[in-house]
C-alpha cells in the first residue's frame, strides 16, 4: 500500500496553468525585503548581520516564480541558506539568521501546491539539508522537532489546497459534462420529433404530388409549421446559452403536453403517411416534481417519434401514461412490424434509458409478442434523491 502510494505520488504531474508573476507578488517581496531591513537594524544581536541581510533579500526574489518554477526557487533558497550554515559550521559560528526569512516556507508551500511529484519529493530533500546542517550545529532537540513540523505543515497545507482545487476541477469537468448530455437529450428529443415529421411529410407529399396535388399542398404546409417549431426551439436553447440565466425559457413541457402529441400527428398526417397515435393518461398525474413531469414527456415523445419513423406498416401508435403514489408509468407501443432492433444505433434509446436511470427509474424497449415494439419506463414519482 506504502509503495503504491509513493509511486502514484512519484508519477503525479504539475498543477494546471500556475499564474505566473503578478504585481501582488512584487508587493510580498518588498514587504520581505521591508521586514529584513528593520530586523537587521533593530536586532544587534544578529551574527553575520550583513550576511544574513544579503541572503535574505536575494532568495526574496524567488517568491515572484514560485508557482511557475517552484523546486528551482525552493533550491536557490534553501540552497543559499544551506551555504552559509555549512560556513558558519566552518567557522565554529552560531548562526541562526533573521526571523523574517520566515517566508521560505510559502516556497515550500508552492512546491507541494504547483509541482510534480518528483519535485515534492526533491523538495523535501532540499529542505532536509538545512535541518541536518542545524542538527550537526548542536542545535537542541526539540527546535529540530519543531522546525521538522512547521516545514511538513507547509507542504501539508500545499498538499491539501493542490487536491481540494483538483477536486473542485474535477466536479466543473463532470458538471458540464452533464450540461453536455443533457443538452445533447434536450436537441435529439425535441429537433428530432420535428424533423421527422418534416421527413414523413415531404415522403408523403413527393408521393401523392401527382394524384393528389391538395394532399401535397397540405404536407407543405404541415413541413412549413414544424420547420417553423425547430427553429423557435432551437433559438431558445441557443438563446439560453449565450445569455445564462437571464434568458427567457419557455415553460417546460410535461405529461399534460403528452395529449399534443396525438393531435400533432393527426395533423401531420393528411396522407395517412403515419400511424394513429392515441394517448391515455390514468391515475395520479397531479404534483409531478418538474424534472419527473418533463422526463416523462420527454420519453413518450421520443418513443413516438421512433414509432413514426421507423415502424414499418404500423396503424396505431398507443401511449399510456398512469400514475399513483410512488411512481409514474409509461407504455408506448405500435402494431408495425419490428425486426428486433430500431433505428440505426442512434442514441435515442440510450438518451431515454440514461434521463429514466437519473432520476432513479428504469426503461426497456424492445420488440412485443405478436409483434411492434414497446417501450415501458417507471420513474418515482418525486425523483431520485440522489
Amino acid at each position: 500500500m506504502a509503495a503504491d502510494t509513493i509511486r502514484s505520488l512519484w508519477r503525479e504531474p504539475r498543477a494546471p496553468d500556475p499564474p505566473g508573476p503578478a504585481p501582488r507578488d512584487w508587493a510580498l517581496v518588498a514587504v520581505a525585503v521591508a521586514a529584513a531591513v528593520v530586523e537587521a537594524l533593530a536586532r544587534p544581536e544578529v551574527v553575520w548581520r550583513g550576511v544574513s541581510l544579503v541572503a535574505v533579500v536575494a532568495v526574496a526574489f524567488t517568491l515572484p516564480w514560485r508557482r511557475t518554477r517552484p523546486l528551482t526557487m525552493a533550491l536557490l533558497a534553501f540552497g543559499t541558506m544551506a551555504t552559509i550554515d555549512v560556513a558558519a559550521l566552518v567557522a565554529d559560528v552560531e548562526w541562526e539568521g533573521l526571523s523574517s526569512g520566515v517566508f521560505l516556507l510559502l516556497l515550500l508551500y508552492s512546491v507541494a501546491r504547483w509541482g510534480s511529484g518528483r519535485e515534492v519529493v526533491g523538495g523535501l530533500a532540499v529542505i532536509s539539508v538545512p535541518l541536518l546542517l542545524t542538527a550537526v550545529g548542536g542545535a537542541p532537540a526539540g527546535d529540530l522537532i519543531g522546525g521538522a513540523g512547521v516545514v511538513l505543515l507547509a507542504v501539508a497545507i500545499g498538499v491539501g489546497v493542490r487536491y481540494q482545487r483538483t477536486a473542485l476541477a474535477q466536479q466543473l469537468d463532470g458538471a458540464r459534462l452533464r450540461e453536455r448530455e443533457e443538452l445533447a437529450r434536450e436537441l435529439h428529443d425535441t429537433v428530432a420529433h420535428h424533423v421527422s415529421a418534416i421527413a414523413v411529410q415531404a415522403q408523403a407529399g413527393r408521393t401523392l404530388a401527382a394524384s393528389r396535388p391538395e394532399v401535397a399542398a397540405e404536407a407543405l404546409e404541415v413541413i412549413e409549421e414544424e420547420a417553423s417549431r425547430t427553429l423557435e426551439e432551437m433559438r431558445t436553447m441557443v438563446g439560453a446559452l449565450r445569455q445564462g440565466t437571464d434568458a427567457q425559457l419557455v415553460p417546460q413541457q410535461g405529461v399534460a403536453d403528452i395529449e399534443r402529441l396525438a393531435r400533432t400527428a393527426a395533423a401531420d398526417d393528411p396522407g395517412h403517411a403515419a400511424p394513429l397515435v392515441e394517448v391515455e393518461l390514468a391515475g395520479d398525474l397531479g404534483d409531478l416534481r418538474p424534472a419527473v413531469d418533463a422526463a416523462v414527456f420527454r420519453l413518450a415523445q421520443e418513443a413516438v417519434t421512433n414509432a413514426i419513423r421507423h415502424a414499418h406498416d404500423a396503424e396505431v401508435v398507443r401511449v399510456r401514461v398512469w400514475g399513483d403514489a410512488d411512481e409514474v408509468r409509461l407504455t408506448v407501443e405500435d402494431d408495425g412490424h419490428s425486426s428486433g432492433a430500431r433505428g440505426p444505433g442512434g442514441f435515442g434509446l440510450v438518451g431515454m434509458a440514461e434521463r429514466a436511470k437519473i432520476l432513479g427509474g428504469s426503461m426497456h424497449a424492445g420488440p412485443r409478442n405478436g409483434g411492434g415494439w414497446s417501450v415501458a419506463a417507471v420513474l418515482p414519482r418525486h425523483g431520485s434523491a440522489s
